[in-house]
Order: C-alpha cells, then sequence, then structure tokens
C-alpha cells in the first residue's frame, strides 16, 4: 500500500510542506478508474517566487559543499527511492496507469540517475592551456549555472524529474520543479524522500498547479538562470523563446516522431520482440517510442503476421493487476488523438490487423493496434500519436528508407534491424537522430547522453554531457608570472 510519508498534499519549500496562499487544489485522478487519489495545492507565481527566493539562498551553500558530500547525500536519496520501490512504483501506477512492472521499473532507473550523477559530482574536472605568452598560464574551470527551473511530464513523472535533478545536485545547482498537473503525486513523494535523507532547506522545491504563472515566474525571474523542460515541441518553442529573451540557458526535450526500419535480412523475431517494447511501453506514450514502422518489402508480410500475432497477445488492464501489459491512456483527449490518426489512415487504405477500436474496459483503455499499408500521406506518419498504434510502412531500398525515416522535422530516436554490419555504419550515419538503437527498441540509460536534434529539441541528459548541460565554462588567464 501507498505509504502516507509519500503521499503529499502539499507544495515543498524551502524545506516546508505549505498550500496555495488562495488554498485551492487540483484533484489527482486515476486513469484507470477515475477515482479522486487526492488533492495539491493550485499554486501560481507567487508561490513559485518564492521557491526560487529559496532555491536562490541554498545554492549559496549547496554549490560550496564538497562535491563528496553532496555524492553522499545523491547515494542516500538512491537508496531511499530502492528501498521504497513498491510503495513509489504504485504511486506511480495510480496516478499515471502504467503497469506496475514498469512503474517500479521507472523508480528503479530513476534512482540510478542520483548515484551515476553522484559519482560524476566528483569528477568535474577542468583543464590547463598551454599559454602562448611568456610569465601567464591560462586555466579553465567549471561552475554549477545556478537556481534551476524544471517543467516535467506526465508519462514518466518520476525518472523525467531524477534526470534533470540528478544532474543539476551533481553539478552543485538548485531546482524548482513544476510537475504536470495530471501526475504530481511522484514528484511530491521524491521531495519527501529528499526531506527525509537530509537535503539542505531549498536545495529541493516542488510547486504543484497552473502551468502559465508558474512558467512565466521561472522564466522571468532572473535568478533563474537555466530552464529544462520536457514535453511538447509547440510548448518548448515558446518556453524557449521566453527563456532566451532573459539569456537563460535552456535544455529541450521535445517530440519524437520515431522510426523503426526492418530490412530484409533481419532477425525477424528479434525484430518483433524489441517492436513491441518499443511501440506499446507505457501505451505508446512515450517521446522515443516508435510512431513509424518501415518494413522492406521482402519481409513485410511476414513481419507484419508476426508483430499483430504479438500485439493481440498483449494483456490490457489495470496496471496494478497481475500480468498487465498496457494500461490506460493518460485522458480522453489522448483516446481521441489515436481515433483521430486511425479514422484518418483507414480512410486513406490502411488495413487494421489488430485493434483498431476502444478496449471492453471502457473509460481511457484502447486496445493496442497495427495497421498495415500505411502510405507518407497520412496524419499518422507525420504527427506522433502518444498512442498504442504501430502504423506499417513499406519500402524497396536502403535508399528509400533513409529518405522516409528522415522526411520528418523531428530527429529523438530511430532504430533499425540488420545482420548487415556495412549497412549498420553506414544507416547510424545516415539517420537524423540524437539517439540511435541498432538492432535494439530501447536504449535509455544513465550513463549515455539522451537528446535529439532538429525539433526534438535541445541539449542533452545523462552521460557526463548531461553534467554539462548544468555547468558554466570560466576562463581565468593569470599573469605576472614570470622570473
Amino acid at each position: 500500500m501507498i505509504s502516507d510519508a509519500w503521499l503529499k498534499d502539499a507544495c515543498f519549500i524551502d524545506g516546508t510542506w505549505v498550500p496555495a496562499d488562495d488554498g485551492q487544489t487540483i484533484t489527482v485522478t486515476n486513469p484507470a478508474s477515475g477515482a479522486a487519489l487526492g488533492t495539491v495545492p493550485r499554486c501560481g507565481g507567487a508561490e513559485t517566487a518564492r521557491a526560487i527566493a529559496a532555491a536562490s539562498r541554498a545554492f549559496t551553500t549547496w554549490r560550496a559543499m564538497l562535491a563528496k558530500e553532496r555524492a553522499d547525500l545523491m547515494f542516500a536519496l538512491h537508496d531511499a527511492l530502492l528501498a521504497e520501490k513498491r510503495a513509489l512504483g504504485e504511486l506511480l501506477t495510480r496516478e499515471q496507469g502504467k503497469s506496475r512492472a514498469e512503474a517500479e521499473g521507472e523508480i528503479a532507473g530513476g534512482a540510478a540517475f542520483f548515484r551515476w550523477f553522484g559519482e560524476e559530482a566528483k569528477r568535474v574536472y577542468g583543464d590547463t592551456i598551454p599559454s602562448p605568452w611568456p610569465g601567464k598560464r591560462i586555466l579553465v574551470t567549471k561552475e554549477p549555472v545556478g537556481v534551476v527551473g524544471a517543467i516535467t511530464p506526465w508519462n514518466f513523472p518520476h525518472s523525467m524529474i531524477a534526470r534533470k535533478l540528478a544532474a543539476a545536485l551533481g553539478a552543485g545547482c538548485t531546482m524548482v520543479i513544476k510537475p504536470a498537473s495530471q501526475t504530481p503525486l511522484s514528484a511530491l513523494a521524491v521531495a519527501a524522500i529528499c526531506e527525509k535523507v537530509g537535503f539542505p532547506a531549498g536545495v529541493v522545491n516542488v510547486v504543484t498547479g497552473s502551468a502559465a504563472p508558474i512558467a512565466a515566474e521561472m522564466c522571468e525571474n532572473p535568478a533563474v538562470r537555466k530552464i529544462t523542460f520536457t514535453g511538447s515541441t509547440e510548448v518548448g518553442k515558446d518556453l524557449g523563446a521566453r527563456a532566451l529573451a532573459n539569456m537563460k540557458r535552456v535544455s529541450m526535450e521535445l517530440g519524437g516522431n520515431a522510426p523503426f526500419i526492418v530490412f530484409d535480412d533481419a532477425d525477424l523475431d528479434a525484430a518483433v520482440k524489441a517492436a513491441v517494447l518499443s511501440k506499446f511501453r507505457n501505451s505508446g506514450q512515450t517521446c522515443v517510442c516508435t510512431n513509424r514502422f518501415l518494413v522492406q518489402a521482402g519481409v513485410y508480410d511476414a513481419f507484419a503476421e508476426k508483430f499483430a500475432a504479438a500485439v493481440r497477445a498483449l494483456k490490457v488492464g489495470d496496471g496494478l493487476d497481475a500480468g498487465v501489459e498496457q494500461g490506460p491512456l493518460i485522458d480522453p483527449a489522448a483516446i481521441a488523438k489515436v481515433e483521430e490518426h486511425i479514422t484518418d489512415a483507414r480512410s486513406h487504405g490502411a488495413r487494421v490487423l489488430a485493434g483498431g477500436v476502444r478496449h471492453p474496459l471502457g473509460g481511457t483503455y484502447f486496445e493496442p493496434t497495427v495497421l498495415a499499408d500505411v502510405t507518407p500521406g497520412m496524419k499518422i506518419a507525420r504527427e506522433e500519436t502518444f498512442g498504442p498504434v504501430a502504423p506499417l510502412f513499406r519500402f524497396e531500398t536502403e535508399a528509400e528508407a533513409v529518405a522516409m525515416a528522415n522526411d520528418t522535422e523531428f530527429g529523438l530516436a530511430g532504430y533499425f534491424f540488420t545482420r548487415d554490419l556495412g549497412r549498420a555504419w553506414r544507416m547510424m550515419e545516415a539517420l537524423e537522430y540524437g539517439m540511435i538503437g541498432v538492432n535494439e527498441g530501447l536504449a535509455s540509460t544513465e550513463v549515455a547522453p539522451f537528446g535529439g536534434v532538429k525539433d526534438s529539441g535541445m541539449g542533452r541528459e545523462g552521460s557526463k554531457y548531461g553534467l554539462e548541460d548544468y555547468m558554466n565554462v570560466k576562463y581565468a588567464l593569470f599573469g605576472g608570472l614570470g622570473a
């Protein structure tokens, strides 16, 4: 059962649990049943300004701590998250809908970021550069950017916070987090565990409420030196423009339109297994999940048959029920977009090989779906579905596959399956994406950089590159060193 210690109905500002100034609240519901889970404050700009002020005060002491001292707190946070994995996983499932196995995996994956960046905090190295002048030396050091404003999505309410917060803490930054209103409870639980393990007041702050005034305060308040956002490209571009108008650093992890390419020489069984994972994890509600399956003509029918059979076998239901592999979608708007894409595709000649309709469970449950004979002119080829629909496109040549895969404004993740080493190398170089899975359908890990190109964003999360996104480079010239 969910521990009352982690189920919070208040915001966390400067080490204190507080309501909204006007007492207004937001009701959080379970997408599997529609039942209310609780309420959180509907905060706005004033509360956010106080959280930023707290983070600014805390930054002075947090950045001055030894890297090992910061790391020790992050290791303690990692251990505490794993100790509460089951309870936190249940909370995540109840507010977001994904299966319990996926939710507990997300808690473990999020915890791993705190251990990784705790270690990296002790390895923030600088440089010395050979001086072009006698009696002078050049030194390069790295410093934390300062207070960070983070705005996170509902689809991964724990891990999207973890990989931003862990990098910020490791670099020596403090943070104000605005979680999605659909899934704020997991964020507040992270804050509660930070409090338990002893993080100083103001280092980690969580403000729930209305997106517009909270984001406006983050973008306009001069104490915030960086904005990090995960969400839609449209919102990311707006936030980025407002942040850059005030010369703030930005990291943006935005939309995707991932291709999954299956060549004639692929191991079809391995490709099908990876395809199911890549498409239907979290009911297709992930930014890196496959949105387009491009299958070479020689194996198109065989792949379609195997894939459809595997998809029809997926168990749909409440994420807390045993054996469930796909839970409900987050809300009715998500169902509407899925149905819009299927209707458009069928009207232009696509065939339904599996699913295609709402699930008998009702609510926001939808049957895992496979569409055949999909063409580039359909909506599903251009727009991110963000739901459990797998469209199959046919191609003839490698060059055609590359052209089809790159024919999008997005560039987050791409996947392909082949046994030809030369082709694997050519495809890796030719695909215009920030992350590539070669004979793999899932590539996320804390040790590797996560992020995209083109309209999929800027900056990287995870790995040493993710730490650098929270640091400034300082150059110092030492003169007067001659004999």
